[in-house]
């Protein structure tokens, strides 16, 4: 499994490792790692590549100076861009500075105009690490953004400077951050590199555990999904079996004007294994689908929500109706997967979202931050930079799995693990790739999932089929929810066919 640790944790595990290590043994260590990613992003003989290094105030700027140290030792030219600290530095940041100043290392001064206008092979950034509180803001996000506008690979150093590392955001409202092309990121992994805004700011990660003893890693609530979470509920088919042996989906939403979604919904768990999907419509049912003439529509009202996995929500609407509909499925003593207009419905009726709370089979809830923030009795924006904290106290709030959908989907239980997803891409931001999503989800739980295994396997899926798409020319740009259900199909039978059972 891949951990995620918070700032708190870190500084935690930093300070044990220091008192069993040298002074300086973890800074110089860092510079090494780092001087060691930046080999790797160096295209051709280190001796012509042009290196400017950003070394902050603080100890970040330490590791920036021992990396520039390693760097100019290896024979790059390297530039060092060197702030000074406000107040008496660490020990081990003076020895760093000293190093780099007796190495070949080119302490400048540079102009924003002469940074833009030199030539460069990498910018490393060292500024600010994981303890930054305060937004970048004046000359310093003045700098920053001239660095992003640079046409070069950029390494950030632990996390780029400006990101919060526990949330993913960038710090303050109106501040900046390094976006970076690469991030080595020390001792253990952040959440903020994974979601939010941390994936377009910390572009490919690797973690250097700077050779730390594993006793000194304390057990994580947070981990990146990885099929090896859920790989034990992936089973390969039998043969002596029939369309009873893999459940019933319904599928309860479809108001007036709003029936493309669960269609959406239906074909999506028909294509992924489900032995039998019914359309519930809120209003007027189709007779047929014509381009999925398998799936069984019907009207909601005559629909016993008891005798399948219901996926609720897609296009329902928030009529009253609607409402009781909906009520008639939190109900049902059958695992339930609540998305849009149900989660809507939820954030108007508090003794709905009571009865969603007590309910003893698996429930999943697949909300977008607006959707979470409707919930909560919060903004987007609240969701948004605390994200594994909205999914944690909704799901026990509502004694479900969430799904916070979003860059970095995470996933809570009800007991407080989070999950943060590292598969998908842009190319899912269009209508009806939630509904996809719902459909998957509610297919594997109706297959004998468990609700929290459901639901990691559906984000990882999912966003892996959109991931193959776009790699095969189908998007990001213009990829539509239809062409994500054959990809997910092809997915989910491969992972079967490497993993089952």
């Amino acid at each position: 499994m891949h951990p995620l640790y918070t700032v708190a944790e870190i500084r935690d595990i930093e300070q044990r490792a220091a008192q069993r290590l040298p002074a300086g043994a973890l800074m110089q260590r860092a510079g090494q790692a780092g001087a060691n990613a930046a080999l790797d992003l160096l295209p051709f003989s280190t001796s012509r590549a042009r290196v400017l290094v950003l070394a902050g105030p603080g100890n970040n700027g330490g590791d920036a100076l021992e990396t520039a140290a390693h760097l100019a030792h290896a024979g790059a030219q390297v530039t060092l861009l060197h702030f000074d600290p406000a107040s008496e530095p660490a020990p081990e940041r003076v020895a760093a500075l000293s190093r780099a100043r007796n190495s070949a290392v080119h302490f400048t001064e540079l102009t924003r105009e002469q940074i833009a206008a030199a030539d460069w092979n990498l910018i490393i950034d060292g500024l600010f690490g994981i303890g930054l509180r305060r937004p970048l803001r004046d000359a310093m996000a003045a700098l920053v953004n001239t660095v992003n506008g640079l046409a070069c690979p950029i390494l950030a150093l632990d996390v780029p400077s400006g990101l919060d590392a526990d949330t993913g955001s960038v710090v303050g409202p109106e501040g900046a951050a390094i976006r970076a092309t690469h991030t080595v990121t020390y001792i253990g992994d952040k959440p903020g590199l994974h979601t939010c805004d941390g994936r377009d700011y910390a572009g490919l990660v690797q973690v250097n555990d700077l050779d730390l003893d594993d006793s000194l890693f304390p057990p994580s609530r947070a981990h990146l999904n990885d099929v090896k979470l859920f790989s034990r509920h992936i089973r390969s088919r039998r043969h002596n079996s029939h369309k009873g042996s893999f459940g019933n989906v319904a599928v309860l939403g479809g108001a007036t004007g709003m029936m493309g979604a669960p269609v959406l919904a239906g074909r999506t768990a028909l294509m992924t294994g489900t032995g039998r999907v019914y359309l519930c419509f809120a209003g007027g049912a189709l007779p047929y689908d014509s381009a999925q003439p398998e799936l069984m529509c019907r009207a909601a009202r005559d629909f016993d929500f008891d005798s399948a996995v219901t996926i609720a929500g897609p296009g329902l609407g928030s009529s009253a109706d609607a409402r009781e509909l909906l009520a008639l499925a939190v109900r049902s003593t059958q695992p339930l997967v609540l998305d849009a207009d149900a989660l809507n419905l939820m954030a108007e009726d508090a003794m709905l979202t009571a009865d969603v709370a007590r309910r003893s089979a698996n429930t999943v809830l697949t909300p977008h931050p607006l959707e979470a923030a409707r919930l909560l009795g919060s903004s987007v924006a609240e969701v948004q930079s605390h994200r594994l904290a909205a999914a944690r106290t909704l799901a026990a709030r509502c004694n479900a799995t969430v799904l916070l959908k979003g860059s970095g989907t995470v996933l809570a239980s009800a007991s407080g693990e989070a999950v943060i997803n590292n598969t998908g891409n842009p190319g899912l931001a269009t209508a009806g790739t939630g509904d996809v999503l719902a459909g998957l989800c509610g297919s594997l739980l109706a297959q004998g999932w468990p609700g929290w295994e459901a639901a990691l396997a559906a984000v990882w899926l999912h966003g892996m089929a959109a991931d193959v798409l776009v790699t095969e020319g189908t998007g990001p740009i213009g990829l539509t929810a239809s062409e994500l259900v054959p990809a997910i199909r092809v997915a989910l039978n491969r992972m079967v066919e490497h993993h089952g059972r």
